[in-house]
């Protein structure tokens, strides 16, 4: 297995496969999960001539489960460390939920130097939770809750998390179990103490002006029908905010597309990379 060290001494551990050469496409995972929610886009993509990289965020996955540093400041540091360490340029840098508030992060604390595009799927920026600027929001007792449910039973809270995450609750949808057991895996394979941590990450954290320094090209993708990510307060304001976006919305889709709509969210990602 492949990890890089930060400087505080966290390994994050990260998949790189495909040619050193070829243009690479850099993915952030979204919460409580890990870069293997993104191996559908990845053997895609893989078989189509790029370089995939994927890391797991630290208290996620197979990196270090430290106690300090499981805020976004840090996350986008450590994906900075990965990126350096291995010299990408010219990315596409695509992020889902959490991953996109790290993604946004990245380019907010270290720029688009490095950065060709960015795809932001399902993603949290600008914030979830109301505020003064951003009125429409959840409230912050929905993040309380979800606190709660990762503190008493964290293992019974993904396997009923899925459920909504996949759109396995609405009329008609068939529980592929699957997929369920498969969120339930990544999610209990990080720790708790930076899963918790990481809530108030995706939800009381501002991406705004993140987003303002975005000066690449930018696809925005979201489901009509997330469940956990609400369009209204999230990819549609996101692509207003970003000034070279194009909102594309998929109709019926879930907070877990990668995997629901899996061949046209890849479809979408090539053509992106390669207009």
């Amino acid at each position: 297995m492949s990890f890089v060290t930060t400087e505080d001494g966290t390994r994050i551990f990260y998949k790189d496969w495909g040619p050193r050469d070829a243009r690479p496409v850099v993915f952030s995972h979204g919460w409580p999960l890990s870069a293997d929610a993104w191996d559908g886009q990845m053997l895609f993509l893989l078989q189509r001539g790029y370089r995939v990289i994927a890391h797991d965020r630290r208290g996620h996955g197979r990196s270090d489960q430290p106690g300090t540093g499981n805020d976004m400041d840090t996350y986008a540091d450590d994906l900075a460390a990965l990126i350096d360490t291995l010299d990408l340029k010219e990315m596409l840098m695509v992020g889902h939920s959490t991953g996109g508030g790290e993604v946004a992060r990245y380019i907010g604390r270290h720029g688009t130097g490095r950065v060709a595009k960015v795809v932001l799927v399902g993603a949290v920026p600008p914030i979830m939770v109301s505020t003064e600027q951003w009125p429409g929001g959840l409230d912050l007792s929905v993040f309380d809750g979800i606190r709660k449910g990762v503190f008493d039973n964290r293992s019974g809270f993904y396997l009923d998390l899925a459920i909504p995450f996949f759109g396995f609750n609405r009329d008609g949808a068939s529980l592929d179990e699957g997929l369920r057991q498969s969120f339930w895996r990544q999610g209990m394979q990080g720790s708790i103490v930076g899963q918790y941590a990481c809530v108030r990450e995706f939800s009381e954290v501002d991406y705004t002006e993140d987003l303002r320094k975005i000066d690449v090209p930018t696809l925005v993708i979201h489901g009509d029908d997330d469940q956990i990510v609400p369009l209204g307060h999230a990819g549609e304001l996101a692509a207003k905010i970003v000034a070279n976006a194009t909102l594309k919305i998929y109709p019926g889709a879930p907070h877990g597309l990668a995997a629901t709509h899996q061949d046209q969210l890849n479809a979408d990602l090539l053509a992106f990379a390669e207009a």
